[in-house]
């Protein structure tokens, strides 16, 4: 049970801690206009990972159909 309570006493004060890190980044990448190549390499990312999860689901229900 100690060792439950201190796992997450630990765990709060990290999350505390990164919380003011992360405006300051937010403020540094509007200034300098980077947030919309962040926001854009993220929707590729996902744009590439639902072609590839739709391609597979037809070769998949293609399979399924031949047997």
């Amino acid at each position: 049970m100690k060792k439950l309570t201190l796992l997450l006493l630990l765990t709060c004060t990290a999350v505390f801690a990164k919380a003011d890190t992360s405006v300051d980044l937010d403020k540094a990448l509007r200034t300098d206009g980077k947030i919309y190549v962040v926001v854009s390499i993220i929707c590729i990312i996902f744009i590439g990972l639902s072609v590839y999860l739709f391609t597979i689901d037809r070769r998949l229900k293609k399979i399924e159909k031949e047997k």
